[in-house]
């Protein structure tokens, strides 16, 4: 039941905002928000004591002549994923105070619609399921950046939506083709996950590498991964800034998360045939986009593509296929989720103070406000992966993994460090020290809520990259689990 209301309560919230007028919206949705994340570490608590608590699984049938069942349930991954979600959405909500969006209460409901599609990607136990909240999550984001977006925004909102529907309906295909297979003994047909993992094993090489292709194109465009990456950069820059934070911060883990759960346990042995090709194109995106992000002069446009730089190396972290490469995923996308959060929320500031997101019209902001250096420093050094940050854990395993997979590729991948430190901290020089352009805007104190999501944030950077033992043991006994599957 636990794992039931974790679904519910964004839900329900999310349809009561949508009645409230003004302000109210707001203040109602940040307290839901809140309240969520307190019954997510109820249900922590609960999973360290005893992960086979019944309240943590809910599973009821739902149209039975096609096995199909509201199966959810928590798993060590799936948990973790949640954790981040229950912990952004909040901070995403309050980060929003400076801003004054018209129809509030239907901006802040659907934040919250989309929070409880994302919970239930992450939970999800039976594949129809599964595919039913991953679309629920792309319906809310299409409208905040439809509707708060920038400018050009119907056209490139509308690219989005026929990028990662199109990659939608090529993982129902493969889904349908499993489901096909899991009558293959005489019983009746099944949607849930360890069927569907069943049905994988069964077939051969070339239908396993039928289902991954079809399976990993949905997955490779909500991440990104090149060269399905080209509706993300303009996205990014054209939605309003907590709809960036909730593609960068949320929305693209869905797509790490998917490979982790779904495709490796379902698929071992076409992994074993296009893993290759797989982590060679994920490879190439990291040096591509850190090498785009480099010349870039808008500052929200640079955290795009250092997006796609640090989820290439997630991805093909993931399928080098052992302890340390998927164990460090897990640990990065927490890390990653908490620093582009962060990061947007500086652009969204630079331009509501300055006027411009333009890096070589910014600098001297240091000696306007010294405050604001400090933290807008520790969350780039989380990104750079500073030791004792919470960026340093999971680069570290995810360079580990790929070297045991090729050492080549550990060597082209590991470039993400050194272009990550050039793009980053050329462009903090640029925007922070030096002296004021003439002309320019005087920089002014921060707001208390602005305030008060950086100083949350650099917490997380920091207690996570000193103390990371409670994330990295649930993200290493998840990996474990998901590495016994996919040598069954």
């Amino acid at each position: 039941m636990l794992t039931g209301l974790l679904i519910v309560l964004p839900l329900v919230a999310g349809l009561l905002v949508f009645l409230v007028k003004g302000n109210g919206a707001r203040t109602l949705a940040l307290g839901a928000s809140i309240a969520e994340f307190i019954l997510s570490l109820v249900v922590f608590m609960q999973y360290k004591t005893n992960p086979n608590f019944n309240s943590l699984s809910l599973n009821c049938n739902w149209i039975q002549s096609l096995g199909i069942h509201f199966s959810v349930g928590i798993d060590g991954i799936g948990l973790l994923l949640v954790l981040l979600t229950t912990f952004l959405v909040p901070l995403i909500i309050l980060s929003s105070f400076q801003t004054q969006y018209n129809k509030p209460n239907a901006f802040y409901g659907l934040i919250l619609i989309m929070q409880m599609a994302l919970v239930g990607v992450f939970t999800a136990n039976d594949g129809f399921l599964f595919y039913v909240f991953w679309e629920l999550a792309l319906i809310p984001i299409y409208f905040i950046c439809l509707l708060w977006g920038g400018d050009d925004r119907a056209r490139i909102t509308f690219k989005f939506f026929v990028y990662t529907l199109f990659g939608s309906l090529f993982m129902l295909l493969g889904l349908i083709y499993l489901y096909n297979h899991t009558a293959v003994g005489g019983g009746a047909r099944s949607w849930a996950i360890q069927d569907l993992y069943n049905a994988g094993h069964s077939l051969n090489v070339n239908q396993q590498s039928a289902v991954f292709w079809m399976i990993f194109v949905a997955f490779a465009i909500k991440m990104p991964i090149f060269p399905l990456h080209t509706w993300q950069p303009d996205t990014y820059v054209t939605a309003p800034t907590q709809g960036t934070m909730l593609l960068s911060g949320i929305m693209l883990k869905m797509g790490t998360f998917g490979v982790i759960k779904w495709l490796l346990p379902m698929t071992p042995l076409a992994l074993e045939k296009w893993g290759g090709v797989a982590i060679g194109l994920s490879v190439f995106g990291i040096v591509y986009a850190s090498c785009i992000a480099i010349v870039q002069k808008d500052y929200k446009r640079l955290i795009a593509y250092s997006s796609i730089a640090h989820v290439g190396l997630i991805a093909a972290g993931i399928l080098s296929a052992n302890q340390q490469g998927i164990q460090g995923a897990v640990v990065q996308m927490l890390g990653h989720g908490v620093n582009v959060v962060g990061l947007f929320l500086i652009a969204d500031i630079l331009v509501r103070h300055t006027g411009t997101r333009e890096i070589e019209k910014l600098g001297g902001i240091r000696n306007m406000n010294g405050q604001f250096a400090v933290l807008f420093l520790i969350i780039l050094l989380g990104s750079v992966a500073l030791p004792l940050t919470n960026g340093f854990i999971g680069e570290f395993l995810l360079l580990n993994g790929l070297y045991q997979y090729s050492a080549y590729m550990a060597a082209f991948a590991g470039l993400s460090v050194i272009l990550g430190a050039v793009y980053m901290l050329r462009s903090y020089q640029s925007i922070m020290l030096g002296e004021k352009p003439n002309n320019a805007m005087e920089f002014g104190s921060l707001a208390v809520s602005d305030k008060v999501v950086l100083i949350v944030v650099c917490a997380a950077v920091i207690a996570f990259g000193v103390y990371p033992k409670p994330l990295n043991d649930l993200a290493e006994e998840g990996t474990k689990s998901i590495m016994m599957l996919m040598n069954k």
